[in-house]
């Protein structure tokens, strides 16, 4: 498909932006377009509910995982220089590195880090403070975290290994990853809307997360940043959508800058939308499969990459579609972020970049009869343990308990599961703050049964 030849209908989208955002109850949202190599801005709603200050164009959201991109960026800078191997054990470059298991510690590469195969986990929240030591401190602390799968046996999301990852950034640039991005990425793409730290962000109009039950107007969070300063490599770019679209465009580029200034090479850049592994929950972020930082989608035959982010409370999403040279980024601040990006995505996507994207995920009119005896029983991973039960009409239904360092965080969550294929479930009701939760089982490559939710593995423990 060629290049879009007609301009984009700025007055059109503001209105659907505006619409849309009232809709699903988001308080203030920000919207980048790139397309026939232009980016275009629009921005609706408030910052603050309890202030009403206006988003503008030039407001500073918190990205949340779009922030993985940066860091595998920069990772992929260090292969291009010849610093990095890519198949090279971790242990190699972090001889302090470890995992509770030493031999699967041993088999855990930079690639799996950057494609989420190595079988680290995700939700190891622990705070090492504000120093510049932080990532070397929760480095050595997740030691003894459990696996949720041995490396290169499944895909599992994971933050953990993201964070391994921009310690080894700091490891091999001799700075720390806060510097290391300003200056090797931020700077040469002239990102200057773009940071990592609080104190930085208040120079800026700054948008105010927002948390409350789905379907009605979320009420301002009881603090601006719940993440620590660790966080940084996998959830906590602070940043304009515009920005976020200057990256990608960076991207669709081949690795060059505006100016013309090369910051990546055009092998890694290809490399980085190489497809590693197949996502086994293709609905939780809308991933098909996953490259090396991307998430990888397939639209009914078009091609296209991109990342989603969440920081509890505000939300972004970030789509690629390299054949039409269109590049997406929605950045919000609460509320229905999910049903907003949904809607607003599809009409955009269909009309920039002749993309169809799949309904939504949800129960069916008519779900399958599904046998659920081989999935009952309890799943576990860091942070979460997962129980499925069968009641006496046959109904399965899961209770999500949060355990070990994130216990307190919510009483357990429970719902009934519905059946959408043999092996998918939407798990139904607002307990989650989505219509319906992808419910995924699945047997790994050395046999491991284990249960998908929020696309990270949680391996059946009885």
């Amino acid at each position: 498909m060629p290049k879009n030849e007609n301009r984009i209908d700025l007055d059109h989208w503001q209105t659907r932006l505006d619409q849309l955002r009232a809709t699903h109850h988001v308080p203030g949202a920000s919207l980048a377009v790139l397309v026939d190599g232009r980016i275009h801005e629009l921005a609706s709603g408030v910052l603050h509910q309890g202030t009403g200050v206006a988003v503008t164009t030039d407001s500073i959201f918190q990205s949340g995982s779009i922030a993985k991109v940066y860091t595998a960026t920069l990772i992929m800078q260090l292969v291009d220089s010849g610093e990095l191997d890519l198949d090279a054990p971790v242990t190699e470059v972090l001889p302090e590195f470890d995992t509770a298991d030493p031999e699967a510690t041993k088999q855990i590469t930079i690639r799996r880090l950057l494609s989420h195969t190595s079988g680290l986990t995700c939700d190891f929240n622990h705070d090492t403070g504000r120093g510049d030591d932080c990532l070397a401190k929760y480095v050595e602390a997740a030691k003894g975290v459990a696996l949720d799968c041995r490396p290169g046996t499944g895909t599992s999301y994971s933050s953990v290994g993201y964070n391994v990852l921009g310690r080894i950034v700091e490891v091999v640039t001799g700075q720390v990853w806060d510097q290391a991005l300003k200056d090797r990425l931020l700077a040469p793409l002239g990102l200057e809307h773009s940071m990592t730290l609080p104190e930085e962000a208040l120079r800026f109009r700054v948008a105010m997360g927002h948390l409350g039950e789905p379907g009605a107007d979320p009420a301002p969070a009881p603090a601006w940043d719940m993440m620590p300063r660790s966080a940084g490599p996998y959830g906590r770019v602070l940043t304009t959508a515009a920005d976020v679209v200057r990256l990608a465009r960076m991207h669709l580029a081949g690795g060059l800058a505006p100016d013309g200034t090369r910051v990546l090479s055009a092998e890694s850049v290809a490399v980085m939308q190489r497809r590693e592994v197949d996502s086994p929950d293709k609905w939780t972020v809308s991933a098909d499969g996953w490259g090396l930082g991307w998430s990888l989608y397939d639209w009914d035959g078009v091609a296209g990459y991109g990342h989603d982010g969440s920081s509890v409370s505000q939300h972004g999403y970030l789509r690629v579609v390299p054949h039409a040279d269109v590049a997406l980024v929605l950045l919000a601040n609460g509320g229905g972020t999910r049903g907003l990006y949904d809607a607003l995505f599809r009409e955009l996507l269909a009309e920039l970049a002749g993309v169809t994207m799949p309904e939504a995920f949800g129960p069916p009119a008519e779900p399958p009869t599904v046998d659920v005896t081989p999935y009952l029983g309890t799943y576990r991973r860091e942070g979460v343990e997962i129980t499925i039960t069968r009641d006496e009409e046959g109904t399965a239904h899961l209770r999500y308990e949060f355990v070990d360092g994130m216990k307190d965080l919510s009483p357990p969550l429970e719902a009934v599961m519905v059946p959408v294929t043999d092996t998918v479930f939407a798990a139904t009701g607002s307990a989650f703050g989505v219509d319906a939760l992808p419910v995924v089982f699945a047997t790994l490559a050395d046999g491991t049964q284990c249960c998908y939710a929020a696309m990270r593995a949680a391996p059946k423990i009885a």
